[in-house]
């Protein structure tokens, strides 16, 4: 056999190897090969900023806003337009040509036409009124299953269908965060301080008790005091789609993870995992948007777990691979296994004290396959199916080229511009993610509709 034809891991020499090799890291090497990729990250992030330094998202034309956003005829949504002079107008990059809106101006049209239009056409979202946001946990402990890209077009979906959208990225690798354009400062404008402050209050109410039994107080450190004073409000941060906003994160919101179990051991009557929910419900959050994505760590830390209590709506990303398939079906039995332990824990004492006992509800909770290849996994997809019945969703999202393309340029796949692709192309991409939120979409409107029925019988029954 020659040479030629071995394997090349055979007849290494040594001595190359070892000229290759180089000089041994240090710690130090671990800050030079971050920076490398901080400036690579801005470099690739800033390509898709306006010459101000911010992100701004591309028009619309007249061909997408009617075919994908606004179900009207072209025509008739020209002659609108011609009779109603006070409305965007739009404008076109050449003469004669297509006539192109913002996305501010699409939400206007979509007002007018909802007020205006048919009553026999939804061109506006159903949204009961009265009833709370509905938060949407995406969660997998394993990474690379496409849980921030299904979280972020989800949540762009939603609010191209007309949604107040909330985004909140629990990651502390930030990924989310860079999608939306977000310049994340440190732990102080993630969601930090809304969990150590809700963790504050309990102290204050520990302490209030102590004064009460003659006992001195424990002091709030100065972590905790300038948590006190903070709110959603200040940490919320508007993004370049005009209704979706964004509480960002970046690396120091992993301190978080060693945090909040010395909080727990220093009292542990701190109901951490309702930290989030309650923090958003007391600052008004559940009443200001109308669909919150949490967008959680590959893993079952407390900032998921934070994530996960407060969620209704439980998505989980997978690919149809056998180690996906299995790694998604420990993380169940992780979930079961730690949401069981904090019932049990929490209702002996509730049974000894005659308090309501607690138990935690989604209101659904489903899987979905993505980044799929009918030709190659339709089988490992069809026994996936199978075995998890209703809970998975039976629309696949397909991995297509503007898929691939869309990722390389930093941008979600409804923020690129059909005119870069073969419109077919741009299309079937365009397809998967539609069909992905046309089945979210129905789980989160029969989740309003079941809670609509049951305040209505409520009401009757009083």
């Amino acid at each position: 056999m020659s040479s030629d034809s071995l394997p090349p891991y055979f007849n290494l020499s040594p001595d190359q190897a070892q000229e290759a090799l180089g000089a041994s890291e240090t710690t130090a090497g671990f800050a030079a090969i971050a920076e490398a990729c901080r400036a690579g990250r801005t470099d690739l992030a800033e390509r898709g900023l306006q010459e101000d330094g911010t992100r701004r998202l591309r028009p619309f034309s007249t061909w997408e806003i009617t075919k994908y956003l606004i179900p009207v005829a072209p025509a008739h949504f020209r002659r609108v337009l011609r009779q109603n002079p006070d409305l965007p107008q739009g404008a076109s990059e050449t003469e004669g040509g297509a006539k192109w809106f913002s996305f501010d101006e699409v939400l206007q049209l979509r007002a007018f036409f909802g007020s205006q239009g048919s009553k026999a056409k939804n061109y506006l979202p159903y949204r009961p009124e009265g009833l709370p946001a509905k938060i949407v946990a995406v969660a997998n402990f394993k990474g690379g299953v496409g849980k921030t890209s299904t979280a972020a077009h989800l949540a762009m979906s939603a609010a191209l269908d007309g949604y107040k959208v909330l985004v909140v990225d629990l990651d502390s690798q930030g990924s989310m965060s860079s999608i939306f354009g977000a310049q994340v400062e440190d732990e102080w404008d993630t969601v930090f301080p809304l969990l150590a402050r809700h963790y504050a209050r309990h102290l204050q109410s520990d302490n209030q008790r102590r004064l009460d039994r003659g006992e001195a107080p424990v002091p709030l450190d100065e972590t905790l005091e300038d948590a006190v004073k903070m709110t959603a409000k200040d940490v919320i941060r508007p993004t370049h789609w005009s209704n979706i906003d964004l509480i960002g994160a970046q690396l120091n919101l992993y301190w978080s993870e060693f945090q909040i179990p010395v909080w727990r051991m220093q009292s542990r009557g701190w109901k951490l995992w309702d930290a989030l929910s309650e923090t958003l419900e007391e600052d008004g959050v559940l009443d200001q948007y109308d669909v919150i994505f949490v967008d959680t760590p590959p893993a079952l830390g407390y900032l998921t777990i934070n994530g996960l209590a407060a969620a209704d709506i439980l998505m989980v990303p997978l690919g149809a691979s056998f180690l996906e398939f299995d790694s998604t079906g420990r993380f169940f039995d992780m979930l079961h296994s730690t949401f069981a332990s904090i019932e049990e824990g929490e209702n002996i004492a509730a049974r000894a004290l005659g308090r309501p006992e607690i138990s935690f509800e989604w209101d659904a909770v489903r899987a979905i396959i993505t980044r799929y290849d009918g030709a190659q996994q339709a089988e490992m997809a069809g026994l996936i199916q199978a075995y998890m019945g209703k809970r998975l969703s039976p629309h696949r999202q397909d991995f297509t080229a503007l898929i691939g393309q869309a990722g390389e340029s930093v941008n979600g796949i409804y923020e690129a511009d059909y005119r870069d692709f073969n419109r077919d192309t741009y299309a079937r991409g365009r397809a998967t993610f539609d069909q992905t939120y046309a089945a979210f979409k129905e789980l989160l409107i029969g989740t309003w509709r079941r809670d609509e029925l049951a305040a209505k019988q409520t009401e009757g029954a009083a």
